[in-house]
């Protein structure tokens, strides 16, 4: 980066030299080929700044392809770690043993649900209760409860003063109904 920097401070203090030399150079007819001098260090210093921005570049590429390779290769040394675990883990398993035990498992979890239902089994408390007279009881406590519930309830006043007959709206809607009848009427 500082190498970059510098090589494009000189290609820069070049090309105002070589500006200043062509002024000169113009005014006076002198120093033409100072001037094509400065014109050419310039473009070497160009040639040279796009040089080391090819070198750096590639040297990140480098960089990146080192470390990706780095990567790739702890990752194998893990994977053959782990491989060489479950082969010594494997090794002292025997299906037909693991067989037999999941047939001992299951027979035992047989036997607790067995133990379980015989336990839970509600024959010997069935007859002590009707289910007919339990609903009805259940019945009778809700309607209390939307009894309590209806006492608190508070209805709006009634007004003391007549309400109008019909309103004017109401009124005009019936004399034309019977204005309607009187043509239909009057029509047939």
């Amino acid at each position: 980066m500082f190498m970059q920097q510098h090589v494009g401070d000189k290609q820069a203090a070049e090309l105002v030299w070589s500006k200043f030399v062509f002024l000169l150079v113009s005014a006076l007819c002198l120093c033409f080929p100072a001037a094509l001098q400065a014109l050419k260090r310039k473009k070497r210093y160009e040639k040279q700044l796009s040089q080391i921005d090819g070198t750096l570049s590639t040297i990140e590429f480098q960089r990146e392809a080192l470390e990706n390779s780095h990567t790739n290769t702890e990752v194998l040394k893990n994977m053959g770690y782990a491989a060489q675990a479950m082969k010594k883990v494997h090794e002292n398993m025997d299906l037909n043993k693991i067989d037999d035990l999941m047939q001992d498992i299951t027979e035992q979890q047989d036997v607790a649900q067995e133990i379980s239902d015989a336990i839970s089994n509600r024959a010997a408390f069935a007859d002590e209760f009707d289910e007919d007279e339990l609903m009805a009881e259940l019945e009778e406590l809700e309607q209390e409860e939307l009894n309590k519930g209806m006492r608190d309830v508070r209805l709006p006043s009634v007004p003391s003063t007549s309400l109008p007959s019909r309103p004017a709206s109401t009124r005009k809607r019936a004399e034309d109904e019977d204005e309607m009848k009187q043509l239909a009427a009057w029509a047939s």
